[in-house]
């Protein structure tokens, strides 16, 4: 395993100096955040090192800093209100990481938010077969990371992302069979939503296409307060690696068990890092110093 992090923390950078920062960092690739024109309103959203109507000089940049793409990311809800202009996107960078060679494209299956995840699934099985079938075509894998997309006010009362749980992801994947068909592993949503964050790797180590490494930290005197049902933000604050509740020798050393030996990148979304471009640049420093003791 080589490490990486998701580009969409230097959002004010453009591709090359984004994978300059990660060559003097020690890095090895990026995921690329990879938006359409017009931005987001989104934190950590909306941010695009990788254009996917115009990516002719990527495979150059990458040659030129020695920094890799291990996948084009992209997060919208396609199966909310803005559906189709997701979907479109998707099926763009689907043809561009094929393009690259990158092979990879991940994201979120979406979800209504005010639908159950039995409405959701059979939504789901609507819209991504279709999608499923392009990435087949192409020889793209998705990766569809598992965060709830639940934190606060405006994703109530569902949440925007279905892929949440072990027993929906069993769900997911009997209905859309696909060995394109894979999950983008974030171990840090488990860790609020009170589940064992390194069990799943070995029920669905097959289905392990990418990873990405951010930790949590669950105030207990928060949730002493406002309790399980709030809006997660009440009780609980994305942190660096190390940082958190998670146990990171634990779960590299699950990952070694599982033969995982895909990408794993840094998600940086701790707001004590975020001030300055320098800060940031700092955060990722100090993750990949940390991982790096766990790492061969």
């Amino acid at each position: 395993m080589k490490i990486g992090f998701v580009s969409a923390l230097l959002d004010e950078t453009d591709l090359e100096d984004c994978l300059a920062a990660a060559a003097s960092l020690g890095y090895s690739y990026i995921e690329a955040a990879s938006w359409p024109a017009g931005g987001s309103e989104r934190r950590y959203a909306g941010t695009s090192h990788v254009n996917a109507d115009d990516y002719s000089q990527v495979a150059e940049i990458c040659a030129r800093t020695q920094v890799g793409i291990s996948s084009l990311g992209f997060y919208p809800n396609p199966l909310g209100p803005d559906g189709k202009q997701a979907i479109a996107h998707l099926h763009k960078l689907i043809d561009a990481s094929a393009a690259l060679g990158i092979g990879m494209v991940t994201t979120f299956i979406g979800r209504d938010q005010h639908k159950s995840v039995e409405e959701n699934l059979v939504l789901a099985g609507k819209v991504w077969p279709e999608i499923i079938a392009h990435a087949e075509e192409a020889g793209v894998r998705i990766g569809i990371e598992n965060c709830p997309m639940l934190f606060d006010s405006g994703q109530w009362p569902g949440g925007q992302n279905l892929f949440t749980t072990p027993a929906i992801w069993r769900e997911v994947f009997a209905m859309l069979d696909s060995d394109n068909l894979g999950i983008n592993y974030d171990p840090s949503h488990f860790v609020w939503q009170q589940i064992d964050p390194i069990k799943p790797l070995y029920e669905f180590a097959d289905k392990l296409f990418h990873v990405h490494i951010k930790d949590i930290h669950v105030d207990p005197y928060k949730l002493d307060d406002v309790g399980v049902m709030a809006y997660p933000l009440q009780y609980m604050s994305p942190k660096l690696p190390g940082h958190g509740d998670l146990d990171w020798g634990a779960f590299i050393s699950a990952l070694d068990d599982v033969g995982y030996a895909g990408p794993i990148c840094v998600e940086v979304e701790d707001r004590a890092y975020e001030t300055s471009l320098e800060r940031k640049l700092e955060s990722l420093a100090l993750s990949l110093r940390y991982l790096s003791q766990f790492m061969a």
